[in-house]
């Protein structure tokens, strides 16, 4: 920027090409902005729209305060974090001079200005959020910084200060601005770091927010992973990394999981990152007690079937399977190390399997024990349905191979009806539909075999 006379001329400056985005190749040169220091008041909302605009495009010559009514410079700083929440491309070159403008818009006093009402009229609050809300801001004499703050939707708003009253004293220029431009840095969107706003406002005014999602991000694969595990666990930024995340991120590494393996059991876990490493450690044990080495393609689901249950309460799930599939120590051992995740099945779960698979289907125990992965299937959406089908083929000699039915069960949706169905359109014209019901818990007539 540089002063002429009475005018500033902003540019020239970059940004990037629309349609690449924040990451394109392609730039295209922003045009000067001239802005009469001299205009009168009524004209400070136009001014004002041309340096937004300038600031909005990314001129990376925007140095210097611009010294423009404080009416102004109140609309501007209202406007801030409005911008920097929806503008899809967020640069640093744009947000720290803006801290220059921020820094010379002093907070009036508002003669008058009731906090309570505030609250409600413009966040969005009930009145009894808001009472509970003016314990913490009952010293605001203006809504300067509040206005400052605010640039989300009004059910976001509503949502952000009622967990969070206090961050509407938050600093735009000291605390939300280098935050935004970091978190920009990581790859995170207008939308995304919106969504992390009102998820946890109280986290988004920490210092070292930029640093935890620095680590969090590629170890869970993407923001939407990581939004999965706040989501669960809203106090995830407040976790100690260096004394209890990393440690147990390391030593889960060392058990054989990759950082996959690792993301997919925090998020259905997800105290498996903030508990007490020893803990972790002797989760481990007892997993590889159940006959699942470190290593092995099903350590990961044995780890998160026995995660935070004492050893007598995983005792008491192996006799249950033991009774209920009538199976010896040594099948249920099989069965387990096959399927580690049939230890989080309910009872009421293993009951309608085993009576199904022993009485209608006629399985053995030995059979079940080693394919104990037919036991992680819907009843009635495909261990059901998928009988009824093989039973009326093999019944009317439409099927011409010995199909079990852990093989049809295995199948995909599309293949099953490729193969099964399909090619029996015209021996059995209502196979299809009959499928159909079946899946949706009904038993057609022709399905109901003596």
């Amino acid at each position: 920027m540089k002063r002429e006379g009475n005018v500033f001329c902003f540019g020239q400056g970059k940004k990037m090409d629309d349609k690449n985005g924040a990451h394109g190749d392609r730039e295209k040169e922003v045009e000067p902005i001239l802005i009469n220091h001299d205009a009168q008041r009524e004209s400070c909302h136009c001014n004002l729209s041309e340096i937004y605009l300038c600031i909005a495009a990314g001129a990376v010559a925007l140095v210097a305060a611009v010294p423009v009514a404080g009416c102004a410079m109140l609309r501007l700083r209202e406007c801030v974090v409005s911008r920097l929440l929806s503008s899809p491309s967020t640069s640093s070159s744009a947000i720290f001079p803006l801290r220059h403008l921020l820094s010379a818009a002093a907070a009036p006093i508002s003669p008058g200005f009731a906090v309570e009402e505030y609250l409600v009229a413009t966040c969005g609050l009930t009145r009894p959020q808001a009472l509970k809300a003016f314990k913490k801001l009952s010293h605001l004499k203006s809504p300067a910084k509040p206005n400052a703050v605010l640039g989300l939707s009004g059910a976001d708003a509503a949502a952000v200060v009622t967990k969070d009253p206090l961050f509407l004293r938050t600093k735009v220029d000291k605390t939300l601005a280098p935050k935004v431009v970091g978190l920009t840095g990581l790859g995170l969107s207008s939308p995304d770091i919106a969504c992390l706003v009102s998820l946890t406002p109280d986290c988004f005014r920490s210092r070292n927010i930029v640093s935890k999602l620095h680590y969090y991000l590629p170890l869970l694969g993407s923001f939407h992973n990581f939004l999965r595990l706040l989501k669960r666990s809203p106090r995830l930024l407040s976790w100690d990394l260096n004394k209890v995340v990393k440690p147990n991120v390391v030593f889960l590494r060392e058990c054989g999981l990759g950082d996959c393996d690792i993301a997919k059991l925090c998020i259905h876990a997800p105290r498996m990152l903030s508990t007490n490493p020893e803990r972790v450690r002797a989760m481990v044990a007892c997993a590889e007690r159940l006959g699942v080495p470190r290593g092995s393609g099903m350590f990961r689901q044995a780890l998160q079937a026995v995660a935070f249950l004492s050893e007598d309460k995983v005792a008491a799930k192996l006799d249950y399977l033991k009774n209920t599939f009538r199976w010896s120590d040594a099948q249920v051992s099989i069965a387990v190390r096959k399927f580690p995740s049939v230890l989080r099945n309910s009872k009421e779960s293993l009951n309608h399997r085993s009576e199904f698979l022993f009485f209608e289907v006629g399985l053995e125990p030995v059979y079940i024990a080693h394919r104990s992965d037919i036991l992680s299937y819907s009843m009635e959406g495909r261990l059901r349905p998928r009988y009824y089908v093989i039973k009326f083929l093999k019944q009317n000699g439409l099927l011409d191979r010995d199909l079990s039915l852990y093989s049809a069960v295995k199948m995909t949706e599309k293949a099953f009806v490729e193969k099964l169905i399909c090619p029996h359109k015209e021996d059995a014209p209502h196979l299809a539909e009959d499928y159909a019901a079946a899946c949706k818990g009904e038993v057609p007539a022709n399905f109901r075999f003596i």
